[in-house]
């Protein structure tokens, strides 16, 4: 038992630092402000980039039961109890991708989804000048996303007076 939890503390505190954030999941607050922002992001495919744990992949699953639903994870406790959760849950609009969203191709997405850190963003908004779609929503939940301007930001009744940032790309 200690060894199983020294393993997946280690290997949690090795995503941590190879990512620069841990595995952290949206509020409740800031996962419902998301979804009802995606209400207005087309109808093709939806993408979680640093979906975690699966909180708003799998409610997105579930608003958008007929649109293919994909997760990108690296910390592989998180990407595991993602995969095995949304077989359970039976959610089959959902795949989970143990893999760095930097070399996933975001050029067929028509809505992206993140909770990432600053220079995840950085990363997100290089990428997205070199291949997102004309039209693609991105909904980014704290985090700016440097050089482009949102077409909303809406601040959460919560204690860091979060931002929810809405683009269209």
């Amino acid at each position: 038992m200690i060894a199983l939890l020294l393993l997946v503390a280690t290997s949690l505190l090795w995503t941590t630092l190879r990512t620069g954030i841990s595995p952290m999941p949206s509020s409740g607050k800031a996962r419902r402000v998301m979804l009802k922002a995606s209400e207005a992001g087309g109808n093709g495919v939806i993408v979680d980039l640093g979906s975690g744990w699966g909180g708003l992949l799998f409610a997105l699953a579930r608003q958008y039961p007929e649109r293919k639903i994909i997760g990108y994870e690296l910390s592989w406790l998180p990407w595991l109890y993602s995969r095995l959760f949304g077989m359970l849950l039976g959610l089959r609009n959902v795949e989970v991708y143990h893999r760095d969203f930097r070399k996933a191709d975001l050029s067929e997405t028509s809505q992206i989804c993140c909770y990432l850190h600053p220079k995840g963003m950085q990363w997100l908004a290089d990428k997205l000048a070199a291949e997102a779609q004309s039209g693609t929503t991105l909904i980014s939940n704290t985090f700016a996303l440097p050089d482009f301007d949102p077409v909303q930001t809406i601040t959460l009744d919560d204690l860091h007076r979060s931002n929810i940032y809405i683009y269209q790309l």
